[in-house]
């Protein structure tokens, strides 16, 4: 018995999407269960031991049309910056492709409880945090 309510091949899907962060001149990508050379580089140049990547995209994992996603990504945006956080643009993608790019951000120095709360606040089934030693850990949110 599952403890989320989360759908299986949901589950599996999000393990197996690329988390890519797209908005610095050293593109890369987050993947769930590794850690990130890039993140730690990123880390040690802003000084924070932590971050987070999140969407306000489609709501509970129902596809909602562009203009609907990107005033939730705007109201995410302004969140991120009204926290004074440093953040850059990017998208989960899945390799299959059989499921639309979600706009996202990753945001430096958000810790995992800050990060499941903004996600519940988008209605978001799950958020990916990363710590200290920079592994992807997908944290369920139901």
């Amino acid at each position: 018995m599952s403890d989320t309510s989360i759908p299986s091949d949901t589950l599996r899907a999000y393990r197996e999407t690329h988390y890519l962060v797209t908005e610095l001149p050293q593109p890369f990508a987050l993947r769930i269960g590794m850690p990130s050379i890039e993140l730690d580089a990123l880390y040690r140049r802003r000084g924070v031991d932590s971050a987070a990547f999140l969407t306000a995209c489609n709501p509970y994992g129902k596809l909602l049309d562009e203009a609907s996603n990107a005033a939730a990504q705007e109201r995410l945006r302004g969140e991120l910056e009204t926290l004074g956080l440093a953040y850059f643009g990017g998208e989960g993608r899945h390799p299959g492709g059989g499921w639309p790019a979600e706009a996202s951000f990753l945001a430096l120095g958000l810790s995992r409880q800050e990060a499941a709360a903004l996600g519940r606040r988008y209605r978001q089934n799950a958020v990916v945090c990363c710590g200290p030693d920079t592994v992807a850990h997908l944290v369920l949110l139901r």
